[in-house]
């Protein structure tokens, strides 16, 4: 049979897809840019769920679904959609994983169905798994290779179709493995870029200088890693490589610049990612790109083959950090805020590389906005209160990076990272930190 017919034949309405989850079912969607949107808003129109629950992370959309009754999202990294759900009163739970044991969780869960945005067919009816390979590509081949699961695509020509390395990770569904293809014009997920403020500009600034000539980058999300690899654009260093997490609009720039030459010591060559998020530019450049391949997330956050590469540096953000090194970067006031993602696997693999540095950059205050009005606080913090959750032990960490400078904390004693971490604090804070601590001996 043609591979037309064979897709002709799998092809489905989005509310027919949706129509083949039980009411009783589990069911497995991935992370943030690779979520099936067609598909989650057909499964929001029906209400006859008794006990549906749904494994993802970074909901990317709003969908009806997360607010019927008899649907429990369970989530790996909130964002404002989960955020707010929760805040609303619907069922939305936090499962405290690394995003490298996202996978654990999956094939302990084992849904029944999985769904996923893909890019449409090559000639050979491969399905490329465009901006996603993460923790799930592993279930996705589990639940194709399963009679009694039930894997769906979703076909979207707006997603780019990206690249792994083959054969051992093809980052690609065959046709063959997939039960239902639903067809969907759906407009990805966008990260458009912020201009940076002051602040943002200066903690670049003090961050770029650990950030030597033959690098291995890693990057975060948000403003301030983004500023850092636009001042490394900018400036006259180079022979990057990058081995991250999350590929952005910004590394692109780096390699459209010539500053990326990949000699890491491990995937020589290639830039190598388990997502992309960012700009419909980067979008457009990422499709067929060979120079960035996307691998599985027990890869690509492994801290034994972050080590391997060449001065690996990786660039992280925090909300909040102790004078004992804690970070915390996840939680606000122990609340969930975001997800622990890789934060301190790359992290930890950076101390381990030759040469290699980790950076936690953030600013040093933050405005609390209450009843009573808005208060300036400072992020650094003599100490945690009692049901602050850590993210990142003290242990782990090297560099703290704010708009007043970097504290070098590796190597050094508890007494000297303190002092260390309050000359970056912002200058209103000092005296305070500095008399609580001593309060506290």
């Amino acid at each position: 049979m043609s591979l037309e017919r064979e897709i002709a034949r799998r092809r489905v309405a989005a509310a027919d897809a949706a129509a083949r989850v039980r009411p009783v079912d589990a069911l497995a969607v991935g992370l943030g840019p690779c979520q099936p949107a067609s598909f989650l808003h057909a499964l929001g129109e029906r209400d006859d769920f008794e006990r549906l629950m749904v494994f993802g992370a970074l909901l990317t959309g709003l969908y009806k679904l997360f607010t019927r009754r008899g649907v429990t999202l369970l989530s790996g990294f909130f964002g404002p959609v989960e955020r707010g759900l929760r805040q609303a009163g619907y069922d939305v739970r936090f499962v405290p994983a690394d995003f490298r044991r996202f996978g654990h969780v999956a094939r302990r869960l084992a849904p029944r169905v999985m769904a996923t945005a893909v890019a449409p067919p090559d000639a050979q009816g491969r399905f490329s798994l465009a901006l996603h390979a993460g923790a799930t590509v592993h279930e996705l081949h589990r639940c194709g290779h399963d009679p009694d699961r039930l894997l769906v695509v979703e076909v979207n020509p707006k997603l780019p179709r990206t690249l792994g390395l083959p054969p051992e990770h093809p980052h690609a569904l065959s046709l063959e493995e997939v039960d239902l293809v639903i067809e969907s014009d759906a407009e990805p997920f966008l990260l458009p870029d912020h201009p940076p403020d002051e602040i943002e500009r200066a903690i670049a600034g003090h961050a770029a200088r650990f950030i030597p000539d033959g690098a291995t980058l890693q990057t975060g999300i948000g403003g301030i890693p983004g500023e850092i690899v636009e001042v490394l654009a900018e400036g006259p260093g180079g022979d990057y490589g990058v081995h991250s997490e999350m590929f952005t609009t910004g590394l692109m720039q780096l390699q459209r610049r010539g500053k990326v030459t990949n000699r890491k010591g491990v995937f020589d060559g290639f830039s190598v990612c388990t997502f992309a998020a960012g700009t419909a530019e980067l979008y457009e450049w990422l499709d067929g790109q060979e120079a960035v391949r996307f691998l599985p997330v027990d890869v690509v956050n492994d801290p034994s083959v972050i080590g391997r590469n060449r001065r690996m540096v990786s660039i992280n953000g925090a909300l909040s950090i102790d004078l004992a090194g804690q970070v915390a970067a996840d939680t606000v006031g122990g609340r969930q805020y975001s997800g622990i993602g890789g934060h301190e696997d790359f992290v930890q693999g950076a101390a381990f590389a030759e040469g290699g540095r980790s950076l936690v950059c953030l600013p040093a205050t933050a405005r609390l906005r209450s009843e009573a009005g808005e208060r300036l606080i400072s992020r650094i913090a003599a100490s945690f209160r009692n049901g602050e959750l850590v993210t990142t032990p003290r242990h782990q960490v090297d560099v703290i990076v704010t708009e007043f400078g970097a504290a070098e904390l590796a190597g050094v004693t508890d007494d000297e990272r303190a002092e260390r971490l309050i000359a970056i604090a912002h200058p209103d804070f000092r005296d305070a930190l500095r008399a609580e601590r001593a309060g506290a001996k």
